[in-house]
C-alpha cells in the first residue's frame, strides 16, 4: 500500500527539507554539539552555567498549582515577536523564555485533564502511557521553572530539552484513540470527541511553541545551521521560525492536490482534475505544516466523493478568497535581524502588513453530496466512512477511532476516515479560523476553510 502520509518537507519543495526529532539518533548530541563548533561565548553572568538536573519529580501540589494558573492562549503574532530570523542571542534567550513561561502550565493542564477521565479509562495502558508522558515532560522541565535563560550554553540545554519533549508526543493522537477504543464501554462517544476536541487544541499550541524556538535555535546568529534543525527551519527568507510570512495557498493546494491525486490513480485508476481560481496570488502568514494537514484532509473526501460518485469529468474547484486588509489589531513590532546571515536577508522579507491578513479557501465538488443521515456526524471522533474494504486489518468499520489507532501501521486509503475534519477543524480553529460544510444530497459539497493570519507586523 501507499503509505497514507508522506514527509511534508517533500510537499512542499520551498519550505526545505523538514526532518522530525525521531529520524535523529540523538537530538542531545545534535544541539550539545554546537557549544564546541558555532556557539561563540555569550554569556551574561561570570558564573559557570550550572546544568539542572534532567528531571525532578513531580507532586500533586505542582499540578495543581500550574493547572490552576492561566493558560496562555497562543496567537501567531506570540510566535513572531522576537524577531526576524537570524535572532541575535538577547532575542534567543527572550524566545527561551517565552517558551518556559507557557510549556510546564500547558502540560500541567493536560495532566489535570487525563485525571478527571474516569479511573478505568486512565488505567488503560494506552492512554496511561499518554498520562505518564505528560508527568515525564513535566518532570523534565520543572528544574528550569525558576531560572532564567541567559546564556547560549543554557539555552543550548533548554533546547535539547524541547527536542525531547517534542519525540515523545509524536505518536499522542493514535495511542490515545487506540485506548478510547479499547474503553468504549465505560466512555460514550461525546465525552470522547469533547476530551479529543480539547487535547487536540492544547496539544497543537504545545507542540507548536517548542518546535517554533527550535528552528529559531538553528536559524539563529549564534547557531545558524538551518539544515541541521529536527523541525521546519527551512534557509528561506520569508520564513521565521515555522511560519511562512509569504505563504501562498494556492501553491500548498497543487501541492497536496497531486500527492491526493497518486492516491487516486493508484486505489481507483482515475485521477481526478481541479481547478484553482479566485485570486491564486494571494499570500499571507500562516504555518505551513497546518495548512498542508488540513488541504490533504479536505482534498481527500473531495476526490473520493467525486470519484465514487461517478462524476470524475467534474474538475474540483478550489477556489482562494482574501479577507480585504484590516486596519485594526494585532500589532506586532519586530526586531530586526542580527546580521546578514545565509539566506535570511532583512530586504528580502516581505513586510508583513502587505500581506492579507486572512484567507478563505472553498473546495467544491459535485461527488453527490453527503447523506442526510450521515451529516450530524462528520465532527465526531466515533464515526467514519470507512467501508470493510477500507478498514486497515483489526480496524471496526463506522469507528474512526479504530481508524486513528491503526494510523501508524503502514495502510492507506483515499478514504475520508472520519477523522479527517474534526482534526482539520482543531487545526483551523487554533488560530481563529474554522471550517463549514454546505452539502447538497445529491448534488455536491462545499467546504469552506477559512484561516486567519498573523495581522499586522511594524
Amino acid at each position: 500500500m501507499i503509505p497514507l502520509r508522506r514527509p511534508l518537507g517533500q510537499m512542499l519543495p520551498r519550505a526545505g527539507s523538514i526532518r522530525h526529532p525521531a529520524a535523529l539518533k540523538s537530538p542531545f548530541d545534535q544541539l550539545c554539539r554546537l557549544s564546541s563548533t558555532s556557539a561563540p561565548d555569550l554569556s551574561l553572568s561570570d558564573k559557570k552555567w550550572s546544568q539542572p538536573p534532567s528531571t525532578a519529580t513531580v507532586t500533586d501540589s505542582d499540578v495543581a498549582n500550574l493547572s490552576n494558573q492561566h493558560q496562555h492562549s497562543l496567537s501567531l503574532a506570540d510566535l513572531v515577536k522576537h524577531g526576524r530570523p537570524p535572532l541575535a542571542a538577547q532575542s534567543l534567550f527572550s524566545s527561551a523564555n517565552f517558551t518556559l513561561s507557557l510549556l510546564p502550565i500547558r502540560l500541567a493542564h493536560r495532566i489535570q485533564a487525563l485525571r478527571n477521565l474516569p479511573f478505568i479509562v486512565v488505567s488503560n495502558p494506552n492512554i496511561s502511557k499518554i498520562y505518564n508522558n505528560y508527568l515525564h515532560s513535566l518532570s523534565t522541565l520543572l528544574p528550569w521553572k525558576h531560572r532564567t535563560i541567559s546564556n547560549v550554553e543554557g539555552e543550548i540545554q533548554f533546547t535539547s530539552v524541547l527536542a525531547e519533549l517534542v519525540h515523545t508526543h509524536q505518536d499522542t493522537i493514535p495511542i490515545l484513540a487506540k485506548g478510547f477504543l479499547e474503553c468504549r464501554r465505560y466512555i460514550s462517544p461525546t465525552e470522547v470527541t469533547r476530551f479529543l476536541d480539547e487535547h487536540l487544541r492544547a496539544r497543537i499550541g504545545t507542540r507548536l511553541i517548542a518546535e517554533q524556538h527550535i528552528a529559531l535555535h538553528y536559524s539563529s546568529a549564534v547557531h545558524f545551521d538551518p539544515a541541521a534543525s529536527p523541525t521546519p527551519c527551512p534557509e528561506h527568507p520569508s520564513f521565521i521560525g515555522v511560519i511562512d510570512t509569504a505563504l501562498c495557498p494556492a501553491d500548498v493546494v497543487d501541492s497536496c492536490a497531486n500527492w491526493v491525486a497518486e492516491i487516486c490513480e493508484y486505489k481507483y485508476g482515475i485521477r481526478p482534475r481541479w481547478i484553482v481560481d479566485g485570486e491564486p496570488d494571494t499570500a499571507f502568514a500562516y504555518v505551513p505544516m497546518h495548512l498542508e494537514y488540513i488541504l490533504t484532509e479536505l482534498l481527500k473526501n473531495a476526490f473520493r466523493a467525486t470519484i465514487e460518485g461517478r462524476n470524475s469529468k467534474e474538475p474540483v474547484v478550489i477556489t482562494i478568497a482574501p479577507e480585504p486588509p484590516d486596519a485594526g489589531p494585532p500589532k506586532v513590532k519586530l526586531d530586526p535581524p542580527a546580521e546578514n546571515k545565509g539566506a535570511f536577508r532583512s530586504e528580502a522579507i516581505k513586510p508583513l502588513d502587505d500581506n492579507a491578513p486572512g484567507v478563505t479557501i472553498r473546495i467544491r465538488d459535485r461527488g453527490g453530496g453527503i447523506s442526510p443521515e450521515v451529516l450530524p456526524n462528520v465532527w465526531s471522533y466515533s464515526f467514519t466512512t470507512f467501508s470493510e474494504e477500507d478498514s486497515p486489518a483489526g480496524a471496526n468499520p463506522g469507528d474512526a477511532l479504530s481508524v486513528i489507532s491503526n494510523a501508524n501501521s503502514g495502510g492507506s486509503s483515499i478514504a475520508g476516515l472520519g477523522y479527517g475534519l474534526p482534526l482539520s477543524r482543531a487545526y483551523a480553529e487554533y488560530f481563529g479560523g474554522g471550517i463549514a460544510v454546505q452539502s447538497l444530497h445529491g448534488w455536491g459539497t462545499d467546504v469552506y476553510l477559512r484561516l486567519k493570519g498573523v495581522g499586522k507586523i511594524q
